[in-house]
Protein backbone atom coordinates (compact mmCIF):
# COMPACT_ATOMS: atom_id res chain seq x y z
CA UNK A 1 0.00 0.00 0.00
CA UNK A 2 1.35 3.74 -1.32
CA UNK A 3 1.80 5.99 2.15
CA UNK A 4 0.59 9.54 1.59
CA UNK A 5 3.66 11.94 2.11
CA UNK A 6 2.98 14.37 4.48
CA UNK A 7 2.41 18.00 3.11
CA UNK A 8 4.55 20.67 3.87
CA UNK A 9 1.95 22.42 6.27
CA UNK A 10 2.20 19.29 8.09
CA UNK A 11 6.15 18.55 8.38
CA UNK A 12 6.48 22.39 9.53
CA UNK A 13 4.05 22.28 12.39
CA UNK A 14 5.57 19.16 13.99
CA UNK A 15 9.03 20.91 13.08
CA UNK A 16 7.48 23.78 15.21
CA UNK A 17 5.99 21.68 17.84
CA UNK A 18 9.27 19.97 18.82
CA UNK A 19 11.04 23.31 18.74
CA UNK A 20 8.89 24.31 21.17
CA UNK A 21 9.14 21.64 23.19
CA UNK A 22 13.36 21.32 22.81
CA UNK A 23 13.62 25.04 24.13
CA UNK A 24 11.06 24.39 27.32
CA UNK A 25 13.41 21.19 27.88
CA UNK A 26 16.34 23.05 27.86
CA UNK A 27 15.05 25.99 29.90
CA UNK A 28 14.18 22.90 32.55
CA UNK A 29 16.96 21.74 32.69
CA UNK A 30 19.29 24.85 32.92
CA UNK A 31 17.07 26.72 35.06
CA UNK A 32 15.45 24.06 36.81
CA UNK A 33 12.14 26.35 37.33
CA UNK A 34 9.19 23.80 36.52
CA UNK A 35 6.55 26.35 38.08
CA UNK A 36 7.98 29.15 36.31
CA UNK A 37 7.93 27.29 32.81
CA UNK A 38 4.80 26.06 33.38
CA UNK A 39 3.18 29.64 34.43
CA UNK A 40 4.91 30.89 31.14
CA UNK A 41 3.68 28.06 29.15
CA UNK A 42 -0.22 28.82 29.72
CA UNK A 43 0.35 32.13 29.81
CA UNK A 44 1.35 31.91 26.06
CA UNK A 45 -1.13 29.52 25.21
CA UNK A 46 -3.82 32.39 26.51
CA UNK A 47 -2.56 34.90 24.45
CA UNK A 48 -2.01 32.68 21.48
CA UNK A 49 -5.50 32.77 20.05
CA UNK A 50 -4.93 37.02 20.09
CA UNK A 51 -1.60 36.54 18.07
CA UNK A 52 -3.27 34.40 15.59
CA UNK A 53 -6.39 36.43 15.45
CA UNK A 54 -3.97 39.54 14.59
CA UNK A 55 -1.56 37.57 12.04
CA UNK A 56 -4.60 36.36 10.11
CA UNK A 57 -6.01 39.91 9.81
CA UNK A 58 -2.35 41.64 8.84
CA UNK A 59 -1.91 38.47 6.39
CA UNK A 60 -4.77 38.47 4.76
CA UNK A 61 -5.37 42.46 4.36
CA UNK A 62 -1.69 42.50 2.60
CA UNK A 63 -2.46 39.18 0.38
CA UNK A 64 -5.48 40.70 -0.74
CA UNK A 65 -4.11 44.18 -1.68
CA UNK A 66 -1.35 42.15 -3.41
CA UNK A 67 -3.66 39.95 -5.29
CA UNK A 68 -6.41 42.64 -6.40
CA UNK A 69 -2.88 44.67 -7.58
CA UNK A 70 -2.12 41.44 -9.48
CA UNK A 71 -5.41 40.85 -11.33
CA UNK A 72 -5.50 45.22 -11.61
CA UNK A 73 -2.39 44.20 -13.69
CA UNK A 74 -4.05 42.17 -15.36
CA UNK A 75 -7.01 42.99 -16.39
CA UNK A 76 -5.22 46.12 -17.81
CA UNK A 77 -3.06 44.18 -20.41
CA UNK A 78 -6.22 42.71 -21.23
CA UNK A 79 -8.26 45.91 -21.74
CA UNK A 80 -5.77 47.58 -23.44
CA UNK A 81 -5.02 44.48 -25.75
CA UNK A 82 -8.92 44.51 -26.49
CA UNK A 83 -8.21 48.20 -27.47
CA UNK A 84 -5.78 47.59 -29.53
CA UNK A 85 -7.57 44.75 -31.56
CA UNK A 86 -11.39 45.72 -31.66
CA UNK A 87 -12.47 48.74 -29.15
CA UNK A 88 -10.43 51.80 -30.79
CA UNK A 89 -11.52 50.83 -34.73
CA UNK A 90 -15.15 50.44 -33.30
CA UNK A 91 -14.63 53.85 -31.65
CA UNK A 92 -13.61 55.27 -34.50
CA UNK A 93 -15.99 54.04 -36.86
CA UNK A 94 -19.54 54.70 -34.70
CA UNK A 95 -18.17 58.09 -33.74
CA UNK A 96 -17.34 59.30 -37.17
CA UNK A 97 -21.13 58.46 -37.76
CA UNK A 98 -22.54 59.98 -34.27
CA UNK A 99 -24.50 62.94 -35.43
CA UNK A 100 -24.49 64.67 -31.98
CA UNK A 101 -20.38 64.17 -31.20
CA UNK A 102 -19.77 67.37 -31.42
CA UNK A 103 -21.77 67.79 -27.89
CA UNK A 104 -18.62 65.60 -26.24
CA UNK A 105 -16.19 65.52 -28.53
CA UNK A 106 -14.39 68.35 -26.75
CA UNK A 107 -14.31 66.64 -23.35
CA UNK A 108 -13.04 63.37 -25.00
CA UNK A 109 -9.68 64.64 -25.83
CA UNK A 110 -7.63 63.36 -23.12
CA UNK A 111 -4.76 65.09 -22.43
CA UNK A 112 -1.24 64.85 -19.71
CA UNK A 113 -3.08 67.83 -17.73
CA UNK A 114 -6.42 65.78 -16.70
CA UNK A 115 -6.58 65.14 -13.22
CA UNK A 116 -8.80 62.64 -11.02
CA UNK A 117 -11.72 65.51 -10.74
CA UNK A 118 -11.57 66.21 -14.50
CA UNK A 119 -12.08 62.43 -15.39
CA UNK A 120 -14.89 62.35 -13.06
CA UNK A 121 -16.59 65.27 -14.90
CA UNK A 122 -16.53 64.09 -18.14
CA UNK A 123 -17.64 60.77 -16.98
CA UNK A 124 -20.65 62.34 -15.68
CA UNK A 125 -21.45 64.34 -18.58
CA UNK A 126 -21.32 61.21 -20.62
CA UNK A 127 -23.93 59.40 -18.60
CA UNK A 128 -26.21 62.14 -19.57
CA UNK A 129 -25.66 61.69 -23.29
CA UNK A 130 -27.73 59.77 -25.69
CA UNK A 131 -25.50 57.26 -28.01
CA UNK A 132 -26.96 57.21 -31.22
CA UNK A 133 -25.00 56.08 -34.37
CA UNK A 134 -27.00 57.18 -37.93
CA UNK A 135 -27.12 53.04 -39.24
CA UNK A 136 -27.89 53.78 -42.99
CA UNK A 137 -23.90 55.61 -42.36
CA UNK A 138 -22.37 52.56 -41.44
CA UNK A 139 -21.28 49.71 -43.58
CA UNK A 140 -22.59 46.95 -42.07
CA UNK A 141 -20.85 44.34 -44.60
CA UNK A 142 -17.41 45.77 -43.53
CA UNK A 143 -18.49 46.16 -39.43
CA UNK A 144 -19.63 42.40 -40.12
CA UNK A 145 -16.22 41.28 -41.58
CA UNK A 146 -14.55 43.10 -39.15
CA UNK A 147 -15.83 41.46 -35.90
CA UNK A 148 -15.98 38.53 -37.98
CA UNK A 149 -12.36 38.71 -38.01
CA UNK A 150 -12.18 39.15 -34.34
CA UNK A 151 -15.03 36.78 -33.39
CA UNK A 152 -12.10 33.85 -32.27
CA UNK A 153 -9.90 37.00 -30.01
CA UNK A 154 -13.10 37.82 -28.50
CA UNK A 155 -14.25 34.43 -27.92
CA UNK A 156 -10.74 33.71 -25.85
CA UNK A 157 -11.41 37.40 -24.13
CA UNK A 158 -14.74 35.98 -22.84
CA UNK A 159 -13.41 32.42 -21.50
CA UNK A 160 -10.52 34.50 -19.69
CA UNK A 161 -10.70 34.24 -15.93
CA UNK A 162 -9.70 37.11 -14.87
CA UNK A 163 -12.33 38.56 -16.75
CA UNK A 164 -14.68 37.55 -14.25
CA UNK A 165 -13.07 40.68 -11.52
CA UNK A 166 -14.55 43.18 -14.15
CA UNK A 167 -18.15 43.16 -14.72
CA UNK A 168 -18.20 46.43 -16.72
CA UNK A 169 -15.48 45.50 -19.29
CA UNK A 170 -17.46 41.96 -19.33
CA UNK A 171 -20.33 43.38 -19.90
CA UNK A 172 -18.15 45.10 -23.44
CA UNK A 173 -17.41 41.53 -24.51
CA UNK A 174 -20.61 40.05 -24.43
CA UNK A 175 -22.51 42.95 -26.41
CA UNK A 176 -19.60 43.56 -28.64
CA UNK A 177 -20.29 39.54 -29.48
CA UNK A 178 -23.81 39.71 -29.46
CA UNK A 179 -23.25 42.32 -32.61
CA UNK A 180 -20.86 40.06 -34.02
CA UNK A 181 -23.22 37.45 -34.22
CA UNK A 182 -26.76 39.41 -35.29
CA UNK A 183 -24.77 40.47 -38.28
CA UNK A 184 -23.39 37.04 -38.87
CA UNK A 185 -26.57 35.92 -39.14
CA UNK A 186 -27.88 37.68 -41.78
CA UNK A 187 -27.38 36.59 -45.40
CA UNK A 188 -27.54 40.13 -47.11
CA UNK A 189 -27.31 43.35 -45.17
CA UNK A 190 -27.77 45.44 -47.70
CA UNK A 191 -31.82 44.48 -48.43
CA UNK A 192 -32.88 45.34 -44.40
CA UNK A 193 -36.64 46.21 -43.25
CA UNK A 194 -36.20 49.44 -41.75
CA UNK A 195 -37.68 47.13 -38.23
CA UNK A 196 -34.59 45.07 -38.54
CA UNK A 197 -32.02 48.25 -38.84
CA UNK A 198 -33.57 49.40 -35.83
CA UNK A 199 -32.60 46.33 -33.97
CA UNK A 200 -29.13 46.67 -35.26
CA UNK A 201 -29.00 50.29 -34.63
CA UNK A 202 -29.93 48.90 -30.99
CA UNK A 203 -26.88 46.85 -30.68
CA UNK A 204 -24.53 49.07 -32.04
CA UNK A 205 -25.39 52.44 -29.93
CA UNK A 206 -25.23 49.68 -26.87
CA UNK A 207 -22.15 48.29 -27.90
CA UNK A 208 -20.86 52.33 -28.45
CA UNK A 209 -21.64 54.06 -24.81
CA UNK A 210 -20.04 50.46 -23.19
CA UNK A 211 -16.86 51.35 -25.29
CA UNK A 212 -16.59 54.92 -24.68
CA UNK A 213 -17.25 54.99 -20.56
CA UNK A 214 -14.76 51.64 -20.56
CA UNK A 215 -12.48 53.76 -22.59
CA UNK A 216 -12.41 56.46 -20.60
CA UNK A 217 -11.90 54.57 -17.66
CA UNK A 218 -9.04 52.94 -19.10
CA UNK A 219 -7.44 56.45 -20.24
CA UNK A 220 -7.49 57.21 -16.16
CA UNK A 221 -6.19 53.84 -15.23
CA UNK A 222 -3.17 54.60 -17.65
CA UNK A 223 -2.80 58.23 -16.33
CA UNK A 224 -2.52 57.09 -13.18
CA UNK A 225 -0.30 54.12 -13.73
CA UNK A 226 1.35 53.60 -17.14
CA UNK A 227 2.63 57.07 -18.22
CA UNK A 228 3.77 55.70 -21.61
CA UNK A 229 0.72 53.62 -22.36
CA UNK A 230 -1.38 56.76 -21.49
CA UNK A 231 0.92 58.38 -24.34
CA UNK A 232 0.45 56.32 -27.33
CA UNK A 233 -3.16 56.45 -25.84
CA UNK A 234 -3.60 59.85 -26.64
CA UNK A 235 -2.25 59.86 -29.75
CA UNK A 236 -4.11 57.67 -31.28
CA UNK A 237 -7.27 58.90 -29.32
CA UNK A 238 -10.45 57.92 -31.80
CA UNK A 239 -12.19 61.25 -31.00
CA UNK A 240 -9.36 63.34 -31.97
CA UNK A 241 -9.06 64.16 -35.21
CA UNK A 242 -5.68 65.36 -35.43
CA UNK A 243 -4.44 62.90 -33.19
CA UNK A 244 -1.64 61.18 -34.58
CA UNK A 245 0.90 57.96 -32.96
CA UNK A 246 3.63 60.13 -34.76
CA UNK A 247 5.65 62.40 -31.47
CA UNK A 248 5.98 65.42 -32.64
CA UNK A 249 8.21 68.04 -31.71
CA UNK A 250 6.14 70.40 -28.83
Amino acid sequence: MTRTPLRWEVKLGIFLILASITVYTIKLAVMDDLEGTVNYIFNSLGFLPVNVLLVTIVLNSLLSVRARREKLEKLSVVIGTFFSEVGTMLLTRFSDNDPGIDAIKGDLVVTNDWDAAEFARVDAKLRTYHYTVEIHAIDLEKLRDFLKKKRDFLLRMLENPVMLEHEAFTEVLRATFHLAEELDRRTDLTQLPASDLDHLAGDINRVYGLLVHQWLEYMAYMKRNYPYLFSLAMRTNPFDETATPVVQQS
